[in-house]
């Protein structure tokens, strides 16, 4: 058993991390607020502009206008990873970063031993991470997700949306986290480039979207044009898109953060009890024997 004085150092050791995990708790807490009421505000509108979207995707289908659907072989591929620059968040990063490897492996498998297939990560977590995995690499992005704001946001989208109509990518998916609640994220795998029409987003979700029971009716006359809706209105889609996902990774960062520090004080605390207890026997166990010590000295005397 462990002496008085090491017992006590490890309680001082232990309450002081609890006091840390504490306080980042209550931090994440008030910043979790601040970004969930944006993810709030912000669904319907990107809901009602994403059904919208389905509606003209798929009614501009084979629409040569139409060049963010462009019909390519997938020749080279981009996986954009979102994820946090700071640990202590559970699981938040490495369930993304694996749905990222598990993409790769499980669609673009003849690519991954070759430099066809590269990884852009948001955020420092995921660059160190995916370094681990032997793959391709571009130069992350960490400043983003310190300070959101929709025009970086847009400026990164954009400059997605330049690369695929510059054919340097085929394909671009985003790996990143939905925020469900303070405790629960589920990590999403998204096509954001080229858009897929409708019949087809149906197919690979295994379900068809229907509204008011009715299949969905995508017979539409455009106004002015249907090129000049295409040029403008896709381009704003994905840019709200691209500012959606990085909302809904932020928020459930702090969610998975709060989440994990809450189980550390919690775990803290417990040992805390644990170590109270053990040195509470040690102590009294200590003081047993100075009397059994004084008990046999005096009997010494006497005898």
């Amino acid at each position: 058993m462990a002496n008085l004085k090491e017992i006590r150092t490890r309680i001082a050791s232990v309450a002081s991390t609890r006091q840390i995990t504490s306080a980042m708790k209550m931090v994440a807490a008030a910043k979790l607020k601040k970004a969930q009421d944006a993810v709030t505000n912000f669904r319907p509108y990107i809901h009602k502009m994403q059904e919208i979207m389905e509606h003209v995707v798929s009614s501009a289908a084979d629409d040569p206008d139409n060049i963010f659907a462009e019909d390519r072989d997938y020749n080279r591929v981009l996986i954009v990873v979102i994820t946090s620059n700071r640990g202590l968040c559970g699981a938040f990063n490495s369930n993304a970063v694996k749905e990222a490897i598990h993409l790769a492996e499980r669609k673009y498998s003849r690519f991954l031993a070759s430099d066809k297939i590269r990884f852009l990560t948001i955020g420092k977590r995921g660059y160190d991470m995916l370094r681990r995995y032997q793959v391709q690499l571009d130069d992350p992005n960490i400043e983003i997700v310190e300070h959101l704001t929709y025009e970086k946001a847009a400026e990164l989208a954009q400059s997605l949306m330049d690369a695929f109509l510059a054919k340097r990518y085929d394909c671009i998916d985003i790996v990143y986290n939905e925020f469900v609640n303070a405790a629960t994220q589920k990590v999403i795998c998204k096509q954001l480039l080229p858009l897929l029409p409708e019949e087809q987003q149906n197919k690979e979700g295994g379900k068809d979207k229907k509204h008011g029971g009715e299949l969905l009716n995508n017979d539409y006359i455009f106004e002015p044009t249907r090129k000049y809706i295409l040029n403008e209105l896709i381009p704003q889609d994905l840019r709200l898109s691209f500012y959606a996902a990085l909302l809904d990774s932020v928020a459930s960062e702090f969610g998975a953060r709060m989440t994990s520090m809450h189980q550390a004080t919690d775990n803290a605390s417990t040992l805390i009890q644990e170590l109270t207890l053990q040195y509470n026997k040690a102590r009294q166990a200590a003081i047993t024997n100075e009397i059994l010590e004084i008990v046999g000295g005096a009997e010494a005397l006497k005898g």
